[in-house]
């Protein structure tokens, strides 16, 4: 007996997309909807410019060799600064972050006309740190937000900040000088290369 062609297309469209939701590297819908503003991180292989779970062959890379990313922001206002932050909220593990949030990078005073060609000029407050997830903890979430920075107001750490990148309080940092939400967002997940 034979199947009809659209018959087999259509069953291996359905079960091809049972079998990417039911795998551990599909996005939740609320990791998924993480995303807006058009903020696009780009890694020497690799482009996020939407919420993405990080693919295998890429992740050794990721946590190894690639150094800082560069940063594009199309809808950069020219003369405006900005305040560019990475964190994991999933430190030490998703199950139980209790160093979240992790400061992974930090940088303020960010030029407005150099985002919009992928650079960051600004003040380093927190070096990049490259995403290593510790090797049972699990997927991790590495979350870039961008803010509108006020012109008058310098910005910093307090000496607690700097000590440590484990438990800062992000959004003590966000009000402290009256950040506002993120005008643009995008994250990724990873685990540890070795998993």
């Amino acid at each position: 007996m034979a199947v009809p062609v659209p018959f087999l297309v259509l069953c291996s469209c359905v079960l091809g997309l049972y079998r990417v939701e039911a795998t551990p590297d599909a996005l939740s819908s609320l990791d998924a909807s993480f995303c807006h503003g058009g903020l696009e991180v780009v890694y020497p292989q690799l482009d996020v410019d939407e919420c993405l779970v990080i693919p295998k062959d890429l992740r050794e890379k990721m946590s190894t060799v690639w150094n800082a990313p560069n940063v594009y922001f199309p809808g950069a206002q020219t003369n405006q600064m900005y305040v560019l932050v990475m964190v994991d909220p999933d430190a030490p593990s998703r199950a139980q972050p209790t160093a979240a949030y992790w400061r992974h990078w930090l940088v303020v005073d960010v030029q407005g006309y150099a985002l919009k060609e992928g650079q960051i000029r600004g003040t380093t407050l927190t070096n990049y740190q490259r995403p290593t997830p510790p090797r049972t903890s699990g997927f991790h979430r590495y979350q870039f937000m961008l803010f509108e920075q006020h012109a008058d107001a310098p910005m910093s750490l307090t000496e607690q900040e700097k000590s440590s990148r484990a438990k800062w309080d992000l959004w003590a940092f966000v009000t402290r000088f009256d950040l506002g939400e993120p005008v643009a967002t995008v994250q990724f997940l990873t685990q540890n290369y070795k998993a």
